[in-house]
C-alpha cells in the first residue's frame, strides 16, 4: 500500500545535492532550474525556489513556477508562523539589509520547507536548497520571515 509523502519527507530526500563548482554544473539542480526557467544554463543562478518548485511538482502540488523566493508569497494559504507544520509548510524569508516587506515580490528572498520553531532566541529551522550550495537544513532569525505559506 502506498502511503502519502509530505513535501518536507520528499525534500530530505535530496540531502546533500550540492552546486559543482567551476564552470561546470550539477546536472541535477539544473534540471530544477530549468523546470521553472529553460533559459537557465549553470547552477550558479539562485535555486532555493526551484528546489521547493520541483519538490511541488513531483508531488503535483500547487508551485510557483518563479525562479524568485517571494513568489512563493502567491502560492498556498498564509499560516501564522506559530501554527507552522513540518511537511505541509514553507516559509519565505527576506534576504539582505533593509529588505523590502512581503508586497514586493521581485526583491530577494530565500523560501525553504518548515521544520521547527525554536526557541530562546527565536528562530526557524528549515530544510531547502541552495542553503551553503546545497540542499540541507539551516536556521533564520523569525525576524526574517515575510510569510509562512500551507501548499495543501
Amino acid at each position: 500500500m502506498l502511503r502519502e509523502i509530505s513535501p518536507l519527507v520528499l525534500a530530505q530526500r535530496f540531502a546533500g545535492l550540492a552546486e559543482t563548482p567551476g564552470a561546470v554544473s550539477n546536472p541535477a539542480v539544473l534540471a530544477m532550474l530549468q523546470l521553472v526557467d529553460r533559459s537557465v544554463q549553470d547552477d550558479e543562478t539562485p535555486w532555493c525556489s526551484a528546489f521547493v518548485n520541483y519538490v511541488a511538482w513531483l508531488l503535483d502540488a500547487p508551485r510557483s513556477k518563479s525562479l524568485a523566493a517571494r513568489s512563493w508569497l502567491r502560492v498556498g494559504m498564509p499560516v501564522p508562523l506559530h501554527e507552522a507544520r513540518p511537511g505541509a509548510d514553507v516559509v519565505v524569508f527576506t534576504r539582505g539589509a533593509n529588505a523590502p516587506g512581503p508586497s514586493v515580490i521581485l526583491a530577494p528572498g530565500h523560501v525553504a520547507f518548515f521544520v521547527e520553531l525554536l526557541h530562546a532566541p527565536e528562530r526557524v529551522r528549515v530544510f531547502g536548497g541552495n542553503q551553503g550550495d546545497r540542499v540541507g537544513f539551516a536556521i533564520f532569525p523569525v525576524e526574517r520571515v515575510l510569510d509562512v505559506r500551507r501548499l495543501a
